[in-house]
């Protein structure tokens, strides 16, 4: 990726304007991290949380790309702390009878011994909890390990009501530099927080980008558009975000479709065409 394939968040981290995301990925993880990497990737979204992700196979494939060359400095390595409700109960990466900035911290040391790692690019809190006051703690215990110099932003996801996130970044010392959300129509492709990001510097990564939006993808203004461009209406549709300043992560297990995800950066929408696409949304 060139340099300007990336954005610059508040805190000051490079992040790439496409993300690897290896959800879901299993045994394969490794493997698709080592060949995401291989193929041009320089950011990998993973999470603590052995439910959904194999956060210790990603650092294998991390690994196995740094010992071929790769400057960990040139990658943007993204975990998650997940809270108890999100955890597999046989499989929790922390004590779950422990105080909940102690569950973090403990979290926090698995993925950096997962990721092979001696520090996060980014750590974000998988989801808010059940109140305000349990988020805060967590937050809290969080910013800790930014000033601690472990990770050097912070970020939430799955935070889809705009009075929530406001008020986190309200009462934050640390104040998240990135929300990661499902970005589809039932949540109106947070608009409302998009525009609180838009004007905070905060970064907006969107997940199940091209599963939740076939109606998308089928409209005529992106098949044009495909036409035009002889490229994929996803990729039209993820070149379109990475223009308006959102990063999407794709979990492909495709080779090709990897090639094609990177080959975004390779043409350019007019301001009048991504207007055209944001009617849509």
């Amino acid at each position: 990726m060139n340099p300007n394939d990336y954005l610059t968040s508040a805190s000051e981290v490079r992040i790439p304007r496409i993300i690897y995301g290896t959800a879901w990925k299993k045994e394969r993880t490794a493997a698709l991290v080592e060949q995401a990497i291989g193929l041009g990737f320089r950011g990998i979204d993973t999470a603590c949380q052995p439910k959904h992700y194999n956060e210790a196979g990603a650092g294998d494939g991390i690994a196995a790309c740094l010992k071929l060359g790769i400057d960990r400095r040139a990658l943007y390595l993204q975990s998650k702390f997940t809270p108890l409700n999100g955890q597999d109960p046989e499989r929790v990466p922390y004590d779950p009878k422990a105080t909940l900035s102690d569950q973090v911290a403990q979290s926090f040391q698995t993925s950096l011994k997962n990721l092979q790692t001696t520090y996060l690019d980014c750590l974000v809190l998988h989801s808010p909890l059940a109140n305000p006051q349990q988020t805060m703690e967590v937050w809290q215990a969080m910013e800790q390990l930014f000033l601690s110099g472990g990770t050097k932003q912070l970020g939430i996801s799955n935070c889809y009501n705009p009075q929530q996130f406001e008020q986190l970044y309200r009462d934050a010392a640390i104040k998240p530099a990135v929300i990661q959300n499902r970005f589809y129509a039932e949540t109106h492709y947070d608009r409302d927080i998009r525009d609180f990001c838009r004007q905070h510097r905060v970064i907006y990564q969107s997940f199940w980008t091209l599963t939740g939006n076939p109606n998308v993808l089928a409209n005529a203004t992106l098949q044009a558009l495909a036409a035009k461009y002889r490229h994929s209406t996803a990729q039209v549709f993820f070149r379109y975000l990475s223009q308006i300043g959102i990063i999407p992560l794709t979990g492909t297990t495709s080779e090709t479709h990897m090639r094609d995800d990177l080959a975004i950066f390779d043409f350019e929408l007019t301001a009048d065409e991504c207007d055209a696409v944001g009617t849509l949304l």
